[in-house]
């Protein structure tokens, strides 16, 4: 598992920049980073009950992608599996967080936690299987252990 540590944030200014800068695609692409992502999900679930975040996300994360010049296809961009997964994750963080506190503490507890690391999925997934053209472009199950 990666011993990689996450970049924590200083102040909820940042969280919402990035969640804004992602549905506004405005965002640099360079700060579309792990942490970025998380943050961002994290931001969507407890800061914009307007966007429904199941049904929504996709094709803000395709929209983005693309905004900055990148492209969604079978090697890169947007990945169904990784999205859901992180979601659930995230969800799963929130479930038991003290949602009180300051979001970008929030998010730094999400970021040092289990769900937050970047090898989080590969406790569910094999590399294969999750890194396939068929877990980019939809939710396949995983074939390690299921999902907490």
């Amino acid at each position: 598992m990666s011993d990689q540590k996450p970049r924590l944030f200083h102040d909820e200014s940042e969280i919402v920049r990035i969640g804004e800068g992602l549905t506004a695609r405005t965002l640099p692409r360079s700060d579309w980073t792990h942490e970025a992502h998380l943050a961002a999900t994290t931001f969507l679930l407890t800061r914009r009950p307007d966007i429904d975040i199941d049904r929504q996300l996709p094709g803000i994360i395709r929209a983005y992608n693309e905004s900055v010049g990148g492209v969604n296809s079978d090697d890169e961009g947007y990945h169904e599996t990784i999205t859901r997964l992180f979601l659930h994750g995230v969800r799963l963080f929130l479930a038991e967080a003290d949602l009180n506190q300051p979001l970008h503490e929030l998010v730094n507890e999400l970021l040092l936690s289990p769900m937050g690391r970047r090898d989080w999925p590969l406790r569910f997934y094999s590399a294969e299987r999750l890194f396939s053209a068929e877990a980019r472009r939809k939710l396949v199950p995983p074939d390690i252990a299921a999902l907490p």
